[in-house]
């Protein structure tokens, strides 16, 4: 099933009931400056054509029944139903704790409790665990369902914050606000995740994507907390050492979301990474580098001209005059990002490489880990396309488990039921 037509054919004849409401939210792809929402560091999203559905079947007294017919398909316990006053999160990884947590995080930040409860059958596009935002995709098409049964009247901003919150805060999954952002407003989006978390879209959006899943599954909790010790104990270094002078530490601190890492050029702190374990400096490197190749991008894409920049991307083996052409351009940046994740953060596998190269061969212009890393997705760009099966193909000899051919998507909104 691939679109809303097949997906609301499949309710009625499982159910024998008509929906009364369906929301939808966008996958995302981790298109540039990957690993650095939790740093304070701005992102940039893309949204994409798989989406998360919420079909609204009836109001309950009490309580939520939520249903995933992914999960019906797989043979797995698929319900899960719980109170509407402030449910209890369940022990391990159960599918209904997203939901259960963005009703506490309603609660919590509007200080209300919800008059009634809904039978809601769920069913994604979005494949789990693969670098695409599949929690949040879920999280924000219930945030807007429910922002649209009870008439809570949230803003773009309150469902993407409510989103994170059930994740973050009451998951206590130590993720940033790519992710419920990305999926909320859609498009290509540069997010400052900076409080007041303010968002800038970005109105090119002539961009093929190819979705290469490895099949690897893995676990932003299992990643993100072993590079950010790992960014915490260089800087614990530097601010404790007397040869680190002054007026950088006043740039640090000693936790990895402290430093005005915008500000801190690579040649201000090169000499100084030798203080550190050669894997902080590796993390600390990364972060500078991944960052600058962004705001170039951010600053082509807005409309600068790109030999402005032929200093810095030489620095980083870009060839300005073979990069001509704004989709050439983004290919290589995805490129040295993609290097960048694979050498400095290591969140890169030997499967992952070997999709990569196939994709690269195949015709992509750039490709690069979605997400966390580890396992998980590939994004390959691509300009014609007729181009993008031949990656596909490519990609899956070469060990790809899926491959999905996505465009550039809209944000999350209430579907029309016929």
């Amino acid at each position: 099933m691939s679109c809303l037509g097949d997906k609301l054919e499949r309710i009625l004849r499982e159910y024998s009931l008509k929906p009364f409401l369906c929301t939808s939210a966008p996958g995302r792809a981790d298109f540039l400056n990957t690993h650095q929402d939790y740093k304070g560091l701005p992102v940039v999203p893309v949204a994409i054509s798989l989406r998360t559905y919420m079909f609204a079947l009836k109001r309950t007294r009490g309580y939520f029944r939520i249903e995933s017919l992914n999960l019906k398909d797989e043979g797995r316990k698929y319900i899960d139903k719980f109170s509407v006053k402030s449910p209890k999160i369940k022990a391990g990884k159960w599918f209904g704790n997203y939901f259960r947590a963005v009703v506490r995080a309603v609660e919590e930040r509007l200080k209300i409790g919800l008059s009634h409860g809904l039978r809601v059958v769920v069913v994604s596009d979005v494949p789990v665990a693969s670098g695409l935002a599949s929690s949040a995709a879920l999280e924000v098409a219930f945030t807007y369902l429910l922002n649209r049964e009870y008439g809570l009247d949230l803003s773009k901003k309150d469902v993407a914050e409510i989103s994170y919150i059930a994740e973050h805060d009451v998951l206590n999954i130590p993720c940033g606000r790519l992710d419920q952002y990305g999926s909320t407003f859609g498009g290509i989006i540069k997010l400052n995740t900076k409080p007041p978390y303010d968002v800038y879209e970005i109105p090119f959006k002539d961009i093929n994507l190819v979705i290469l899943d490895s099949g690897v599954r893995h676990s932003t909790a299992e990643i993100h907390p072993v590079r950010q010790r790992e960014i915490d104990e260089g800087l614990k270094r530097l601010m404790e050492s007397d040869k680190v002078p002054r007026k950088l530490k006043e740039k640090l601190g000693y936790r990895y979301y402290e430093p005005k890492w915008e500000d801190i050029s690579l040649d201000e702190i090169e000499p100084y990474l030798s203080l550190m374990s050669e894997n902080s400096a590796k993390r600390i490197v990364f972060t500078i580098k991944m960052n600058e190749l962004t705001e170039v991008a951010l600053s082509v894409l807005g409309g600068e001209p790109l030999i402005k920049y032929r200093e810095t991307l030489e620095r980083y083996g870009i060839d300005v005059s073979k990069a001509h052409e704004i989709h050439e351009f983004l290919g290589e940046i995805m490129n040295k990002q993609h290097e960048l994740l694979r050498d400095l953060y290591e969140v890169s596998l030997p499967e992952l490489e070997n999709i990569r190269n196939a994709a690269l061969k195949a015709g992509a212009l750039g490709v690069k880990i979605s997400g966390a890393g580890l396992g998980g997705a590939l994004i390959a760009l691509f300009k014609d396309p007729e181009e993008g099966e031949e990656i596909s193909r490519a990609a899956l000899k070469a060990g790809a488990r899926k491959s999905f051919i996505v465009k550039v998507d809209e944000g999350v909104r209430a579907e029309k039921i016929i």
